[in-house]
């Protein structure tokens, strides 16, 4: 059974580039938000598995998903996917309960290991 899920980023390049740095052999459903309203709209309706997710979006940015996803329980498996790789926001988001934070662009490898320590792979 394939595991639904979303990629949140604003660019069209960033969340093709997320898609093909998925394993092969991992048996998703993939859907696409270009901002967090859109994400959450998402999170609310349908059960989503993971969460692929960008900081620095309009409307709602990154943080603001997590902070509605904190409250509201609505996806366990956030892995957040930014270029912003300070320290502070890095604590932040893994406060907020994001499972891991990657540097774009994705590295497939990287991201094999991530996957395979949260049992999702």
């Amino acid at each position: 059974m394939s595991i639904p899920v979303l990629i949140c980023d604003d660019s069209a390049l960033a969340r093709k580039q997320v898609k093909k740095s998925l394993p092969s052999e991992w048996d998703v459903e993939v859907q696409f938000a270009t901002n967090g309203r859109e994400a959450l709209e998402v999170l609310r309706e349908k059960q989503i598995g993971v969460l692929f997710l960008d900081l620095t979006m309009p409307e709602i940015d990154g943080v603001g998903v997590l902070e509605a996803n904190h409250a509201e329980k609505l996806v366990d498996f956030i892995i957040v996917v930014s270029a912003d790789i300070q320290p502070e926001m890095q604590s932040r988001v893994s406060e907020l309960g994001a499972l891991a934070f990657i540097q774009k662009p994705v590295n497939t490898t990287k991201l094999t290991e991530i996957l395979q320590q949260y049992g999702l792979l």
